[in-house]
């Protein structure tokens, strides 16, 4: 499915589809995701039915095979962009020169040049812009000036909190586009955090002076949630039918992304009754006291999890280890009001997804999902900018999709790799890890 007038692109590492969304959301169709890992896989069908989801590694693919499994055809690709898995250049890891993840920026840059889109849109951690890691984004860029692609000469990181993102995150973005075309500009900062002190006249200061928005807080974000120690059901499944509250301005637009102005997605039908991905944590009673005695914007003093400040922005949400490397659990960061870690749905809101999306129904694979994921008003942002530089009017599409398969969301990793027809045991599988806190 897609719109002929509509700019088409193909999303690499594609992970649960934060990149997916935000470029959809700025007016691309994504006619192709890949996506390694087949339950993450499973959840990007589930959100883009649409489109090709294509789950295969990066490393075992080429622009022919892409081009064949979705509706791209021979049709000249407008851009390509993904987030090859950083760990082994992340400032909260080992720096890893020798890890075998750094290799797959090389497999992202093999992959562009097989395509030959228009554009392209690397996404990865800072880290890699300093100390020896700087070498292999020096060895990247060479790569695509010598191919016949032209590239930003000072890769820029953004902060997803000056996008309309409730959480500070940082990341480098690194653009590029064909000799003959004019490399896209970042994007302007939209939103700035307010001053805590004095919040509500530093907010006002902020349009007033400067023309800009207060970023979205902690409170904005997710208080208008029900409780989810209210709804006993929760400890069993993770939705519930509830009443949520009033909800603010960056709130109504994820629960009714249809009626913002600037979002180009196709529409999604959903119970918007219906809270999902919320599936409580079973905290001791030692760790819920401590966690009623940790001050906002302050980190417990065992598990050194954050609490979120209603009137701050999150701290960077992350994903933990994969499977492979231990299943550790992230942090998650502790709620604001109720002595509890946050939920997966209080995460996405953290993260700019709208309530329609969904992740998978255990919690460890949905923090994942999250904490590895572009924001998607951080991509969109991005993506806006790619389509001025091709001088595209974004279209509003009429359709209206029903997103049926839940099958999707609830899979083993075993019904994953068959559902994708993978060798069983493709993906190393997960030892549980049991945090002592909780």
């Amino acid at each position: 499915m897609t719109d002929h007038q509509r700019p088409i692109a193909v999303d690499l590492f594609a992970g649960a589809g934060g990149m997916t969304l935000g470029f959809e959301q700025a007016g691309f169709d994504v006619l192709a995701a890949v996506e390694l890992d087949p339950i993450h896989a499973s959840v990007h069908e589930y959100n883009f039915p649409f489109w090709t989801t294509i789950c295969t590694s990066v490393t075992n693919t080429n622009a022919q095979e892409i081009r064949e499994q979705s509706a791209i055809g021979d049709r000249d690709i407008d851009v390509v962009f993904g987030g090859p898995p950083c760990q082994g250049f992340s400032l909260m890891g080992k720096r890893d020169l020798s890890d075998d993840r750094n290799s797959l920026v090389f497999n992202f840059s093999r992959l562009v040049l097989d395509l030959r889109p228009k554009y392209f849109v690397m996404e990865n951690v800072r880290g890699i812009t300093i100390g020896k890691q700087k070498k292999i984004l020096e060895k990247i860029i060479k790569e695509f000036q010598a191919s016949g692609y032209q590239v930003t000469e000072n890769p820029q990181v953004l902060n997803a909190a000056d996008y309309g993102v409730p959480q500070n995150r940082h990341r480098l973005f690194l653009l590029g586009c064909r000799q003959e075309l004019n490399l896209p500009n970042y994007p302007q900062p939209k939103t700035k955090p307010a001053v805590k002190k004095s919040q509500k006249s530093s907010r006002d200061n902020l349009s007033r002076t400067c023309g800009i928005l207060a970023t979205p807080t902690v409170a904005e974000a997710i208080g208008d949630i029900p409780e989810v120690n209210h709804y006993p059901e929760l400890e069993q499944r993770d939705w519930v039918a509830a009443n949520y509250g009033q909800p603010s301005e960056y709130a109504s637009k994820l629960r009714n992304p249809a009626l913002v102005k600037d979002n180009y997605a196709y529409g999604r039908e959903y119970n918007a009754q219906l809270l999902t991905c919320s599936r409580r944590t079973k905290h001791t009673a030692k760790t819920i006291a401590r966690f009623a005695t940790t001050i906002p914007g302050k980190s417990d003093r065992i598990s050194h999890f954050y609490r979120l400040d209603l009137n701050g922005q999150c701290i960077t949400l992350r994903a933990g280890t994969a499977s492979n490397r231990g299943a550790f659990t992230s942090p998650r960061p502790i709620h604001p009001i109720t002595p509890r870690c946050i939920t997966v749905r209080e995460a996405a809101r953290l993260h700019s997804y709208p309530d329609w999306f969904m992740f998978h129904a255990t919690k460890w694979h949905g923090f994942r999902q999250i904490g590895n994921s572009v924001p998607p008003l951080l991509a969109q942002a991005i993506a806006s900018e790619i389509l001025q530089a091709l001088e595209i009017e974004p279209t509003k599409p009429q359709q209206q999709f029903n997103l049926v398969q839940t099958e999707l969301l609830q899979f083993k990793m075993t019904q994953a790799e068959e559902y994708h027809h993978l060798e069983t045991r493709a993906i190393p599988r997960r030892t549980v890890v049991k945090l002592s806190n909780e």
